[in-house]
């Protein structure tokens, strides 16, 4: 799978898991601070959204719009994974009122490398979009290709709402 930025390909270090394939084991950090595991996760129909940095405008807008539409699907979590540190997740999240949708922490790149959607040129995670049912199978994914674009949110949500 080749990721761009503007135009220039990048490097995803390891493999993506396909639709069908459970969700790799990894760690990352809540709001809190403490370690969240995959085990964690599991349990809940859940999207999570991987974006490369919460702060920058994409990703900001990305988490905007699934934090506006948790509300209307009970059955689900929504995730946001970013490699900004738990303290640039929490001052977003201040700033822009964002409280429907967890941010996690992947600082020490633990999902990033398990799930393949790390770029190693670039040092940030790709654009990717997994739902996992609640087993934590992957039952959804959406590459975004060009990590300066949104992704497709009408199919993401339509797919939700099948299963809401």
């Amino acid at each position: 799978m080749e990721i761009m930025f503007q135009g220039k390909p990048q490097k995803l270090v390891g493999k993506l898991p396909d639709v069908g394939d459970q969700l790799p084991k990894f760690k990352v950090k809540n709001s809190d601070n403490k370690i969240v595991k995959t085990a964690d996760i599991i349990g809940k129909q859940t999207v999570i959204s991987v974006v490369p940095d919460i702060d920058s405008g994409i990703c900001s807008i990305e988490t905007k719009k699934f934090n506006q539409q948790a509300d209307k699907f009970k059955n689900f979590n929504f995730i946001t994974i970013s490699n900004n540190t738990v303290e640039q997740q929490a001052n977003w999240c201040a700033a822009k009122g964002v409280s429907n949708i967890k941010l996690l922490s992947d600082v020490e790149l633990s999902f990033g490398y398990e799930t393949g959607t790390y770029l190693e040129n670039m040092g940030v995670l790709a654009r990717v979009i997994f739902i996992i049912d609640d087993s934590g199978k992957i039952i959804y994914r959406q590459i975004v290709p060009e990590i300066a674009s949104e992704p497709d949110y009408k199919e993401v949500l339509s797919f939700v709402e099948k299963l809401n």
